[in-house]
């Protein structure tokens, strides 16, 4: 049996707003997006990041499981997506996150539904949302 190694990739985000122009977000690893502002721009704004972070962790995970589960050579494609209802009161948050995952490859329903069922439970980004992390904030 070989052994199984996880990689380690640096994570965060580090986000900048001058007093005009858009917030800009970097990565450790080098990503770099831009954030709209306003509703009739096109591009990602944070709640697009959100459920975009939560669609990508879904559809990696649907491989990820489907590799556990030994069919991953049945596997060829997952689409997710992900949307939400905004509570109308303040705080402003999410309160309801609808997902749709469609597996395509080889499978039966039954199958479909185990992948399903396992990717949740592997995505870190809707473990995350489901419990209560801790914000720790700091002044610099």
């Amino acid at each position: 049996m070989s052994d199984f190694r996880v990689k380690k990739r640096e994570t965060g985000a580090t986000a900048t707003l001058r007093r005009k122009g858009h917030p800009q977000i970097e990565t450790p690893t080098g990503g770099e997006l831009s954030v709209v502002t306003a509703a009739s721009e096109p591009g990602f704004n944070p709640l697009d990041l959100l459920y975009s972070s939560l669609a990508a962790c879904l559809v990696l995970s649907a491989r990820i499981a489907a590799s556990q589960l030994g069919v991953l050579d049945r596997f060829e494609k997952a689409e997710a997506n992900v949307s939400g209802e905004k509570s109308d009161g303040e705080p402003g948050r999410i309160i309801r996150f609808d997902m749709r995952l469609v597996i395509s490859g080889d499978f039966d329903d039954e199958m479909k539904q185990t992948i399903a069922h396992t990717a949740e439970d592997i995505c870190t980004v809707s473990n995350t949302l489901r419990g209560e992390p801790q914000f720790n904030l700091t002044i610099g």
